[in-house]
């Protein structure tokens, strides 16, 4: 699968004041569950360049190719995470929201067929935030295999911020 981090709209500084810091965003992106071809079966993770010049409306346009199978797809609890963060000179990466794309959202795409995808940032308590993040979501060629069970699946994935991935219900922005 390919997936286009395209922007991000109504971004908001995480403080105010004379020590405020300019944002400068990227994102990180995680499939769940993870390939089971990988060998140590851990989540991989692709992340963006960080966005000096866009503040609250970033745009990168990064293209990542996020290796799936046909297990991916009939696995209910299946998606891709976002996170969002800004970078500072001095404290490091700093979490500024994230959502979730669920498999259902990403459907039986053909192959090749690309799909525009936005989604409502959520704050770390998982509240809503005005920012939005615009993705592209193509298939490429990919893999048959059995479905394995959840067992199998990497315990460190399953959950986002301590927030279990069953509590959520999707639309084409997260609530």
């Amino acid at each position: 699968m390919e997936i286009t981090v395209i922007s991000a709209q109504g971004l908001k500084k995480t403080s105010s004041g004379p020590f405020s810091h300019r944002l400068r965003p990227f994102i990180t992106i995680t499939a769940y569950p993870p390939n089971p071809h990988n060998s140590n079966e851990k989540c991989q993770m692709y992340r963006t360049r960080v966005d000096d010049q866009g503040g609250e409306n970033p745009t990168w346009g990064d293209k990542f190719h996020v290796p799936i199978d046909t297990a991916f797809f009939q696995n209910r609890y299946s998606c891709i995470y976002v996170h969002l963060y800004t970078k500072r000179p001095i404290t490091g990466q700093v979490q500024l929201g994230w959502c979730q794309v669920p498999v259902t959202d990403i459907g039986f795409l053909s192959e090749g067929s690309l799909k525009y995808l936005s989604y409502r940032i959520l704050a770390r308590d998982g509240t809503r935030t005005p920012g939005v993040v615009n993705l592209a979501i193509r298939l490429t060629s990919f893999q048959q295999v059995a479905v394995l069970p959840d067992s199998r699946a990497s315990a460190e994935c399953k959950t986002v911020i301590g927030i279990p991935v069953t509590m959520f219900s999707h639309t084409s922005i997260c609530q």
